[in-house]
């Protein structure tokens, strides 16, 4: 019998998309479609733990946020038969918060820390004879009395998700035993967890449709779902409950989503570049200021589906719009702009 799931209570995952995936989180590994590799190896890890009967090794998941690096945590907790907690990096604030999650623990028990690079120094630093030693070591009192005390922990396993793992220590990050980069979906394999998310809503949708909705859809499962609720809310309020090609065309014209999926920022994003800086180069900082964006939603959100698709190009002098973007934005492309590229 499989133990029940734990959550810790901070999230870092918007209530939306919590109820999101309460409805649409696969549950099983046969379920779960993509990242083939990355599943093979999973599998072949969790059946010598058990076998062994040891917790598996610690997992680190890396790669663009809505890929599935929570779902393989849940599914992995699942395939132990044991306890998961969540928590995020963030929400560890002190050295304390950590010994307080980790002495709770059971043995087997996982941890997932999302958006584990962004941990405080102390914190992980704490963290290091935890995953290696299983232990603990906390001071007691202050100054020339201090006294260090270890306390030993069962064994157990972190699973850390991080978008950014560039931004992750070296002595952390070498400290997992598993390190998995997951990718971007092929059309065929959204196309399969669309159809599979429309018979958990209860919705009709024809074949025309998911494959649009594939298309649209960044190559990120995530997003797929996303695109997927709206369309069945504009199909409910416009065309009687079942989704057709042309309603689901309707529905993402509404949004704003193109037939590339780029959305509006991206456009202004492009556009910006295109008409006030002559197509580029011109630096990231530049970019982000001019349409009011942060910069690390320009880079961890923006600019790696416009590189995918070959829209942007990134030089040592900045970014620049390539001939492809011109043509989707329907601007004119010169022999200028071309020299730019080289």
């Amino acid at each position: 019998m499989n133990k029940k799931i734990k959550k810790t209570a901070i999230e870092s995952i918007s209530p939306e998309e919590e109820a999101l995936f309460t409805s649409l989180r696969v549950k099983e590994w046969s379920e779960f479609h993509g990242q083939s590799s990355i599943k093979e190896s999973l599998k072949i890890t969790i059946t010598a733990s058990k076998k062994r009967k040891e917790a598996i090794e610690h997992v680190l998941l890396y790669g663009p946020p809505g890929l599935g690096k929570t779902t393989l945590a849940h599914l992995i907790a699942k395939e132990m038969n044991t306890n998961i907690r969540v928590t995020s990096g963030p929400a560890i604030e002190r050295a304390g918060d950590l010994a307080s999650i980790l002495t709770n623990l059971e043995k087997g028990d996982i941890l997932f820390i999302d958006e584990i690079h962004r941990l405080n120094k102390v914190v992980e630093e704490t963290l290091y004879p935890a995953m290696e030693d299983y232990a603990l070591d906390i001071i007691l009192g202050k100054g020339p009395s201090a006294k260090s005390l270890r306390l030993d922990l069962p064994q157990f396993t972190i699973i850390g998700a991080t978008t950014r793992i560039g931004l992750m220590s070296a002595p952390l990050r070498d400290r997992f035993g598993l390190v998995h980069r997951l990718n971007f979906y092929s059309p065929l394999e959204l196309e399969i967890i669309i159809a599979n998310g429309a018979k958990k809503l209860k919705v009709k949708v024809d074949q025309e449709s998911i494959k649009e909705i594939a298309k649209r859809a960044r190559g990120t499962p995530r997003i797929a779902l996303k695109l997927l609720k709206r369309a069945r809310d504009y199909a409910q309020v416009k065309a009687g409950g079942d989704i057709d090609k042309v309603n689901i065309v309707q529905a993402l014209d509404l949004l704003g989503v193109d037939p590339f999926g780029l959305d509006s920022l991206d456009r202004r994003y492009l556009k910006n570049i295109i008409e006030k800086y002559g197509g580029g180069p011109v630096g990231v900082e530049t970019i982000a200021a001019s349409i009011s964006e942060d910069i690390g939603t320009v880079e961890e959100v923006v600019e790696p589906y416009l590189l995918q698709l070959g829209f942007l190009k990134r030089t040592k002098s900045g970014r620049v719009a390539t001939k492809s973007a011109y043509e989707h934005l329907g601007k004119k492309y010169t022999k200028d702009n071309q020299r730019k590229l080289v």
